[in-house]
């Protein structure tokens, strides 16, 4: 999947690709998923910057560091046209996750604005979940959220910016409502940044009367980079 090379199956990574490829492991901040030092104690465990402004979730993993092999593989699936990359990565997805699942869970992506929708052809994020879905067994809504409004790219904008961009731009589905009550949701993106656009479907999964809120990204961009 990453540099055309033969594997012994489908949806695979050759050695040279894995080594390159930055698995997220060992201890993790219990709230947005960066690798942290030092080992874990049977408490819960979060990096300076979630103890500051704690994560409107519960809890959140992602699989890989956004740099390197991750960072190329990511960006062909959101804009190389290379859709087949989010199962193998929803199965790294699903490892990493694994203490987040919970019995009738529901799975929801981070919704995509309908013109950039159209440009692309395909929502990455409503791909790794719905492959995600299919993996765990747990039901997976694509539209449970929809974008109002379209938005400007968000790179290089400081985490306050980006919650001012992202204001009142997403709500659930009204059709769809009735999937959120008193249910556990996960909630599904390629990348998380500053978590920004997250708690934006957050704060509206809540207002919709969802029970405990989950994110688990492909990718986390490490504070230090």
């Amino acid at each position: 999947m990453g540099c055309g090379a033969l594997t012994e199956s489908d949806f695979g990574l050759c050695g040279a690709c894995w080594c390159e490829t930055p698995f997220i492991g060992g201890t993790v901040c219990e709230g947005c998923g960066v690798p942290l030092m030092g080992a874990q104690d049977g408490f819960r465990i979060e990096c300076d910057d979630c103890l500051k402004a704690p994560p409107l979730w519960k809890s959140g993993r992602s699989a890989l560091l956004y740099d390197g092999k991750a960072r190329a593989l990511i960006l062909a699936l959101k804009h190389g046209d290379r859709p087949e990359l989010a199962r193998l990565a929803a199965r790294w997805m699903a490892q990493s996750g694994r203490e987040l699942l919970q019995p009738d869970m529901v799975i929801a992506p981070v919704p995509l604005h309908w013109s950039r929708l159209l440009k692309r052809r395909y929502n990455q994020s409503a791909l790794l979940a719905q492959h995600l879905g299919q993996d765990t067994g747990l039901d997976c809504v694509p539209d449970l959220l929809v974008r109002k409004r379209r938005t400007p790219v968000l790179d290089g904008k400081t985490a306050q910016e980006r919650a001012k961009v992202l204001n009142d731009a997403i709500r659930v589905h009204p059709r769809r409502v009735h999937h959120l009550k008193g249910r556990d949701v996960l909630l599904v993106d390629d990348v998380m940044t500053s978590g920004a656009t997250l708690a934006a479907c957050t704060r509206v999964c809540q207002a919709a009367g969802a029970n405990h809120i989950f994110v688990l990204a492909l990718a986390r961009v490490a504070k230090d980079a």
